[in-house]
């Protein structure tokens, strides 16, 4: 591992942790003492994802994640909730040996946010569900209404 401060290439582990999906290391540079963090997580080999229009690529983690805190913007959801509803989904498609439709991306990811927060799982649902009216509106919320009822 280079040094992001002098490029120098040894460096030694000074501490390490279980992280939620990874392993996080501190890390100090041999030459001039700079310590760094790194995070080791284990790569899946997923299935190429098919867009809308046909197009085949490869699946972006980032994107997901982008999407997945787009939606919990202002909520009381933390970055390590959201790395760990990734590593959930990341894991779902990790099982499946076709490729997956964007649609299927986006259900796990409805899933993953209705656990965490209501109003994420409805901003969400708002943009995925290409929800024009207010009536389609009441359509995605039905259901966490009859939740709360229930609990």
């Amino acid at each position: 591992m280079d040094c992001p401060s002098c490029q120098h290439g040894d460096t030694r582990v000074v501490d390490s942790r279980e992280a939620v999906d990874s392993i996080r290391r501190r890390r100090e540079c041999q030459k001039c003492e700079f310590r760094f963090t790194t995070f080791e997580r284990v790569e899946f080999k997923l299935p190429d994802v098919v867009k809308r229009d046909g197009r085949r690529q490869h699946f972006n983690r980032d994107k997901l994640l982008a999407g997945l805190r787009l939606a919990c913007r202002k909520r009381p959801v933390s970055e390590e909730q959201l790395d760990a509803a990734c590593a959930r989904v990341e894991s779902e498609l990790a099982r499946r040996s076709t490729d997956v439709q964007t649609r299927e991306i986006g259900d796990l990811a409805l899933l993953e946010l209705r656990k965490l927060d209501d109003v994420a799982y409805l901003r969400f649902a708002s943009v995925y569900h290409e929800i024009t009216s207010p009536h389609d509106f009441l359509e995605v919320l039905q259901p966490l209404l009859e939740r709360r009822k229930e609990g």
